[in-house]
């Protein structure tokens, strides 16, 4: 984690980071989520943060809650800024606004293929749970999904 800045600071997504959003994840993801999924989760209430540094967007997290449950959707961490802690800012964050909107348990799906986010997962006490069986798209047909939780409370 050397090379943290600590001056990075989290803020609620509006409408306004859409566009940012949506272009940083079109350079995480080879199925990126859309503008529009992301315009989507703010409109349905999800937990929707942004990561700044400065004001540059570097990170950002989507988590849904139902009851006292709550689903991390998606995560990322702009490519320059990955292996600095930042990722596990945003998750400890999500975490902990999880946590405070009444959920007790935090879900989330994660590629095989993705060791950078499995390793992170784990180090914060996510369990493997289960698998999805062809989940993701894939270049060639699809990749399962790894099925984590961790308890909240």
């Amino acid at each position: 984690m050397s090379g943290l800045n600590l001056a990075a600071e989290f803020f609620p997504m509006n409408e306004r980071d859409l566009d940012a959003i949506a272009a940083l994840e079109s350079t995480l993801q080879v199925f990126p989520w859309s503008r529009g999924n992301f315009a989507d989760s703010l409109e349905a209430g999800y937990s929707v943060w942004v990561l700044r540094l400065g004001g540059d967007l570097i990170g950002y997290s989507v988590v849904m809650s139902v009851l006292d449950e709550a689903h991390l959707l998606t995560i990322g961490v702009c490519k320059r800024y990955q292996g600095q802690g930042y990722g596990a800012r945003l998750l400890r964050h999500a975490m902990e606004c999880a946590r405070l909107g009444g959920a007790h348990k935090l879900f989330l799906e994660v590629r095989p293929s993705n060791d950078r986010a499995v390793d992170l997962y784990r180090h914060f006490g996510f369990k493997q749970i289960g698998t999805r069986k062809g989940y993701y798209p894939a270049v060639v047909g699809r990749e399962d999904a790894l099925i984590f939780d961790k308890e909240l409370a």
